[in-house]
């Protein structure tokens, strides 16, 4: 069998699998269906300084090869986390990473320091596709300088490794990956999702209550992986990828793209044991290739 562990900014992990924030609850919703210790991480869903209540219905719909979402980060804020999350899943046997939003740099911040107490959690991923609400809206990482200021302020706040994920709804996102790297990210990971609009012809009206949503699926796997491959020649970071990944050979793409690991996402609405079965086929590809170890083919990609 090939060595699949791999180290991510000094994280340990058995598989380069891990989950995407949002699509696996805090990972004790699936404990009847996964070993934990298949999998080299849990990203929980996002976590905010205050409690959200999050977009009013209706906010998912299924669409052609996917689906969009604008749940609106609903949560019961950090210190619900802390007192009442965190005690069920600090002893779940795989690392247990926390998804960090919010609307200012000063919210992430303090909410990263919130979870900088809590002993068995060895990372955060800071999502910086939020609405800053100082400059009418726009998302922080859709500029280098936006996403850069997030990162600093959370640097100064928060002392274990800090993943960054990037959104893929700007204009070169090998800048965004390289304004955060010199702010202080310790790993990037992306894609977060695409900006996307469902209607209802009928109605003549928006299906989402917001009108537009995230969208993620197969249908955004070509873009994720060409981003990662942007991103893992721009940085020297270690790169997560994710974005419509449904089956080891998706994930194999990412990796000889440059992603040193993967998350899944929305398959796990589909199959709530796919992270288990990409970790064991990406071994049986290895195999099957002659690899010894997974690190043989991160961006690997042959011109």
């Amino acid at each position: 069998m090939a060595d699949i562990s791999v180290n991510i900014a000094g994280i340990q992990m058995n598989s380069p699998v891990m989950t995407a924030s949002g699509t696996f609850g805090y990972g004790i919703e699936f404990a009847d269906f996964v070993d934990f210790r298949e999998i080299g991480a849990v990203i929980v869903k996002g976590t905010t300084l205050h409690p959200r209540e999050g977009n009013d219905y209706p906010r998912m719909v299924e669409t052609a090869s996917g689906m969009l979402n604008c749940v609106g980060l609903q949560n019961k804020g950090a210190d619900y986390f802390c007192t009442h999350i965190y005690p069920e899943i600090k002893n779940l046997p795989t690392n247990m990473i926390v998804n960090v939003s919010g609307s200012s740099p000063e919210d992430y911040a303090e909410c990263a320091a919130r979870i900088d107490e809590l002993e068995a959690i060895p990372a955060i991923e800071l999502n910086i596709s939020c609405p800053n609400v100082k400059q009418g809206g726009m998302a922080f990482g859709v500029t280098p300088d936006g996403a850069a200021s997030v990162v600093r302020a959370v640097r100064q706040a928060y002392h274990k490794p800090m993943i960054v994920k990037l959104s893929p709804n700007v204009t070169n996102i090998a800048d965004i990956a390289l304004a955060v790297q010199d702010a202080g990210a310790d790993a990037i990971s992306c894609i977060n999702t695409l900006m996307g609009m469902v209607i209802d012809i009928e109605r003549r009206r928006p299906v989402l209550s917001i009108a537009t949503g995230g969208m993620s699926g197969p249908c955004v796997k070509p873009v994720a992986v060409r981003c990662v491959w942007q991103v893992a020649k721009a940085v020297t970071i270690p790169v997560i990828g994710l974005g419509g990944i449904m089956t080891a050979a998706d994930a194999i793409e990412f990796l000889l793209a440059g992603a040193s690991a993967i998350e899944i996402g929305t398959a796990n609405f589909i199959d709530p044991a796919v992270t288990m079965k990409v970790s064991r086929g990406i071994n049986e590809w290895l195999d099957a290739h002659g690899c010894r170890s997974v690190q043989e083919i991160v961006g690997m990609l042959e011109s």
